[in-house]
C-alpha cells in the first residue's frame, strides 16, 4: 500500500490531484452522509425551539396590545367630559346621569368594535359599581348594571389606596364575577390530564377567571379622587385572542393559563374540542408557577408531545397568576427530519458519481497556474528577463505566481544595479583621469589669461574676449572639480546629526539666492525623528543640490515642501517636493547617471544627482523620485537610524535606486 502510495505521489500531478480528489469525495461525503443526519437533527431541533421562541415574542406582542386596549378604554373613560360632569350625580342615584355615563360606555364599545368578553365600570371611592356594562363573547351587551361592590378587588384597592393607575393580568374570584353575571362564563370543570401534578397550583381554579384589568383613577376638577374606571377582558372560555394569534401569527397552538388550568386554548383533545380543564405538565409547572421562569423544551400537552414555550403571567403586584403557552407538534417536526434524512442518502450518492465527473476538469484548472510556472520558469533559465505570469485570485498559487513575478522584477533589478555600477566605476576612473590631465593646462590658461586682463586698458577691446575666456575656464574648472568628487570614493564621516538641523542649515544656504526669491519652502518635520548616524556635510551637499535643483525647476515662482517622518523605528524618510513643471517620465530612469541632465547647454555638469546618489549609497539608503508634467517632482530619501560599523566602514541594506 505504502509502495503503491509513493508512486501515485510521485507520478504527474495532474493523475494525483484526479484519484485524489475522487478518494477524499468518496470518503468525506460517505462519512458526510452518516454525520449530517445528526447534524439536521440537531439543527431541526435549535431551529424549531427558535421557532418557537419567536412565536412567543409574537404572542407576547399581541397579549401585550390587548391589555394595552383594555387599559386604554379605562383611559379614555375617566378623561372623558361627560364621565366627570355626571359622576356626583350618579352617585347620588340620579338616573339621568347614570344614562349619560351609560351611553358614554356603550360608545366606547361600539366606537372600539371590542371582540370577546369585556366588562367596563365606573366605581366610586368605596368600589361599588355605578354604571357597568358586559360586552360578552358573541358581542351582545348586557343590561346597564348597577350594583355590586369591587372595593375587596386587589387591584382596585392598590388604585384606590394610592391613586395610581394600574393595568395586569389579575384573577377574578367568583364573588365578583357573579354581581355581573360573569360566573357561569368561568365556571371551568378541572379535568383529569396525564403527568400533571395531583393538586392544583391555585385552589380557585375552575370558578375564578383570568382577565386582562386596566384601572384608572376618576378625578374632579380639583384633582381629587372620586372613583375609579375599571375596563376588563375575561380570558375564560373567550378563544378570541388565542384564535387571533394563531391565525396572524401563523402559531400551531396557543393557550393561556389561570394557574395550571387552561381557560383559553386552541388545543383539541382527541374528541375535537378545547381542551379547557385540563392541566400543565408537572415539570412545567415547577418551572414557569413556582421558580417564575419561562420553560423551554418537548411537553406533553393533553395528547401528543409538542415543542413548547411557556412564559409566566405576573399580576399587578409580580405574583405568578398563570401562563402563556405557544407550541408546535414534534410530530410534524420528526416527519420533516425524516424527508431531510432519504434526501441527504440521494444527495451523497449523487455527490460520489458527480465527483468522479468533475475531477478531471477541475484537476486540470488547478495545475494551470502551476504548468505556467514551470514554463516561465524554463524561459527564465534561457535569459528571458521579461517573462511574467499570471495571478489568479489571492491563494497559495497566486501568491507564489506573485512571488515568481518579484522574483524576476528583483533579479532584472539587480542585474541592472549591477551594470550601473560597473558603468560609474568606469566612468569614475575615466572621470579622475581625464580631470587629472586637464586639470593643469585649465590652471595655467587661467592663470595667464588674468594676467593679461589685468595688464590690458581697460578700453582695450581684447579686455572683453579675456574676461570671457576667464569665465568659461572658470567654468571648465567647475566641471572638472565635479568630475573629481564624482570619481573620488570618499569615506562617509559617521558622527550623531541632528537631521532637521541639517535641513534648515542646507535651506539657510540657498534662501538668499535669486532663484529662491519667489519660493516658498515649507518644513513639516516629524518631532519623533531621532538623530542619526550620517556625515552631516555630505547630507548638506545632498539636500542643497535638492533644493536648487527644485528651485531651477520653478522659475515663476512655487513652493518647495521638505518633510521628514520615522519609518519603522529603523529608517528615517525625507521628502523634498516641489510644484515645478517636471520631468518626462522617459527621462527618469537616466536621471542619476552622469553627465545626464535635462538643463540648457552651460547651466548644468550632469553630475549632481550622480553625487547624491552615490552619498545617499555610501550612506546605506535609498533614493527614489516621483514626477508628473506641470506638476512637480518628489525625490524621497530613505536612511538607517543606525549603521553598523565594520572595518571602518558603514553597513547597512545596499542603497537602491527607484526611479
Amino acid at each position: 500500500m505504502m509502495r503503491f502510495l509513493r508512486r501515485l505521489v510521485g507520478g504527474r500531478l495532474l493523475v494525483v490531484l484526479v484519484i485524489s480528489f475522487m478518494f477524499v469525495s468518496a470518503l468525506t461525503v460517505g462519512l458526510g452522509a452518516a454525520v449530517t443526519s445528526r447534524v439536521i437533527n440537531d439543527y431541526m431541533a435549535e431551529a424549531e425551539a427558535e421557532r418557537v421562541e419567536r412565536d412567543m415574542v409574537l404572542a407576547k406582542a399581541f397579549y401585550q396590545l390587548k391589555l394595552d386596549e383594555v387599559a386604554a378604554l379605562s383611559y379614555r373613560l375617566a378623561l372623558d367630559p361627560w364621565v366627570q360632569e355626571n359622576f356626583q350625580r350618579a352617585k347620588q342615584g340620579d338616573p339621568k346621569a347614570i344614562r349619560i355615563i351609560d351611553q358614554q360606555i356603550t360608545n366606547k364599545i361600539a366606537v372600539l368594535a371590542l371582540s370577546g368578553t369585556h366588562f367596563i365600570t365606573v366605581m366610586d371611592q368605596e368600589g361599588n359599581i355605578l354604571v357597568g356594562r358586559v360586552l360578552d363573547r358573541y358581542g351582545n351587551l348586557s343590561p346597564t348594571i348597577t350594583r355590586g361592590n369591587w372595593g375587596q378587588l386587589p387591584i382596585v384597592q392598590t388604585v384606590l389606596a394610592t391613586g395610581m393607575e394600574q393595568k395586569a393580568t389579575e384573577i377574578i374570584p367568583a364573588e365578583f364575577l357573579a354581581q355581573v353575571g360573569l360566573a357561569e362564563q368561568a365556571y371551568i370543570p378541572l379535568q383529569e390530564t396525564p403527568l400533571a401534578a395531583p393538586t392544583p397550583f391555585d385552589p380557585r381554579e375552575g370558578t375564578a377567571g383570568l382577565a386582562m384589568v386596566g384601572v384608572r383613577p376618576l378625578r374632579d376638577a380639583a384633582g381629587q379622587l372620586q372613583g375609579v374606571i375599571l375596563a376588563m377582558y375575561m380570558l375564560n372560555k373567550d378563544y378570541t385572542l388565542v384564535d387571533r394569534i394563531k391565525e396572524v401569527a401563523g402559531i400551531d397552538t396557543v393557550t393561556i393559563f389561570l394557574g395550571d388550568l387552561r381557560v383559553s386554548t386552541n388545543v383539541l383533545t382527541k374528541e375535537g374540542q378545547r381542551a379547557i380543564g385540563t392541566r400543565i405538565s408537572r415539570e412545567v409547572r415547577e418551572a414557569v408557577l413556582e421558580q417564575g421562569r419561562p420553560y423551554i423544551g418537548q411537553a406533553f400537552v393533553v395528547k401528543e408531545w409538542f415543542i413548547t414555550r411557556y412564559d409566566p403571567l405576573l399580576d399587578h403586584t409580580g405574583k405568578v397568576v398563570g401562563s402563556l403557552y405557544v407550541g408546535a407538534r414534534e410530530a410534524t417536526f420528526l416527519a420533516l427530519v425524516h424527508t431531510f434524512n432519504q434526501r441527504v442518502l440521494v444527495i451523497a450518492l449523487i455527490c460520489i458519481v458527480l465527483a468522479g465527473i468533475i475531477a478531471v476538469p477541475i484537476a486540470r484548472l488547478i495545475t494551470l497556474p502551476i504548468q505556467e510556472l514551470v514554463e516561465a520558469h524554463h524561459r527564465l533559465m534561457n535569459g528571458d528577463m521579461t517573462v511574467h505570469v499570471e495571478a489568479y485570485g489571492n491563494g497559495e498559487l497566486a501568491v507564489l505566481a506573485r512571488s515568481f513575478n518579484q522574483m524576476v522584477d528583483t533579479l532584472h533589478r539587480t542585474q541592472m544595479e549591477l551594470i550601473r555600477a560597473e558603468k560609474l566605476a568606469s566612468m569614475g576612473q575615466l572621470a579622475a583621469g581625464v580631470a587629472h590631465e586637464i586639470n593643469n593646462p585649465l590652471g595655467t590658461i587661467l592663470l595667464f589669461a588674468d594676467v593679461l586682463y589685468r595688464e590690458t586698458d581697460e578700453n582695450d577691446p581684447r579686455r572683453a574676449d579675456l574676461q570671457m575666456i576667464i569665465k568659461e575656464t572658470n567654468r571648465c574648472k567647475n566641471i572638472v572639480a565635479g568630475l573629481l568628487n564624482f570619481a573620488r570614493q570618499q569615506e562617509v564621516l559617521l558622527q550623531e546629526t541632528n537631521l532637521h538641523q541639517v535641513l534648515d542649515q542646507s535651506i539657510e544656504a540657498v534662501r538668499h539666492q535669486p532663484t529662491f526669491a519667489r519660493v516658498q519652502i515649507v518644513r513639516q518635520y516629524d518631532p519623533a525623528v531621532p538623530t542619526i548616524q550620517a556625515d552631516p556635510g555630505q547630507l548638506q551637499q545632498v539636500f542643497v543640490n535638492l533644493l536648487n535643483n527644485a528651485a531651477e525647476a520653478m522659475p515663476d515662482g512655487g513652493t518647495i515642501t521638505i518633510s521628514t517622518r520615522l519609518v519603522d523605528q529603523q529608517w528615517v524618510e525625507i521628502k523634498v517636493a516641489d510644484t515645478g513643471c517636471g520631468i518626462p517620465e522617459e527621462h527618469l530612469s537616466r536621471l542619476f547617471t552622469p553627465f545626464f541632465t535635462t538643463k540648457p547647454p552651460g547651466k548644468g555638469t550632469g553630475l549632481g544627482l550622480s553625487i547624491v546618489y552615490g552619498i545617499i549609497k555610501m550612506h546605506r539608503g535609498q533614493i527614489a523620485v516621483e514626477s508628473r508634467v506641470g506638476e512637480g517632482t518628489t525625490f524621497t530619501i530613505t536612511l538607517p537610524i543606525r549603521l553598523v560599523l565594520e572595518g571602518g566602514r558603514p553597513q547597512a541594506p545596499q542603497g537602491e535606486v527607484i526611479g
